[in-house]
């Protein structure tokens, strides 16, 4: 497969088990280049677990993810300098500032210092964060908290992005302001967004993973969902909920 081709979020036979207990169970799907995908599904449906694999943070039981084409589990470094995560409910250290936080993420990622000097100017005004780039994020608004994290993920400027619920617990006018930054965001990267909210995948998705019970239950666009009816049935057929 040419590079150009080549899938930038692969997930092949993925399984994750804790004892008795099956968290996904043989999932596999694909992420295109340029693609916002949303990954869809009731909670503990596996999302997170699939995504934390995706990204590092879980070892799979069996099966391989790659990102951009490296391993995460034997290439992870790689992996990581083209990848970008926003977890549910990600973790700030909310004594510092944005400005603080954000220098000192950079330094981490072995940023030098010209080059994280202009990621951060970059950042701040993609993320619309200027105004509070020098509050205590322990003072910030969710939204605010959100757009920081983001900020974060696309420091160092990646090719992929997975993110983890972004909207999760905002309310409607932050809702509006982290999906109009995604979609910016889409125009250059490759995006992976977990949801459970019908209205992202209308909102932002251009094909659709959805997963039930640990495993995939259908990948195709929102039309190809949809097929013919609203998504709320269909996701309720799907996941086993009550069909229209």
């Amino acid at each position: 497969m040419s590079e150009p081709d080549r899938p930038l979020i692969e997930a092949v036979d993925l399984s994750k088990y804790y004892g008795n207990f099956t968290a996904i169970s043989h999932v596999s799907f694909t992420v295109a280049r340029g693609s916002i995908t949303a990954f869809l599904g009731p909670n503990g449906a596996g999302k997170s677990t699939t995504m934390k694999i995706l990204t590092g943070f879980l070892a799979p039981s069996s099966g391989t993810a790659r990102i951009a084409g490296y391993d995460v589990e034997t290439d992870r470094l790689a992996a990581s300098r083209v990848l970008g995560y926003l977890p549910e409910n990600g973790p700030l250290y909310t004594d510092m500032s944005p400005a603080d936080y954000l220098e000192y993420a950079g330094k981490v990622r072995g940023m030098g210092r010209s080059d994280l000097r202009a990621a951060l100017d970059r950042v701040a005004a993609s993320c619309r964060i200027e105004e509070v780039w020098h509050k205590t994020i322990r003072k910030l608004s969710k939204g605010f908290r959100q757009r920081v994290g983001l900020a974060q993920a696309i420091l160092h400027d990646p090719q992929v992005l997975i993110l983890d619920e972004p909207t999760a617990g905002l309310d409607p006018n932050q809702i509006a302001l982290v999906r109009d930054l995604v979609k910016s965001l889409a125009k250059d990267r490759t995006i992976l967004l977990s949801t459970h909210i019908l209205q992202e995948v209308e909102a932002m998705a251009n094909q659709v993973v959805l997963v039930n019970e640990g495993k995939v239950v259908f990948q195709g666009t929102p039309s190809e969902l949809a097929a013919g009816r609203s998504l709320e049935d269909r996701f309720r057929e799907l996941t086993k909920g009550v069909a229209a």
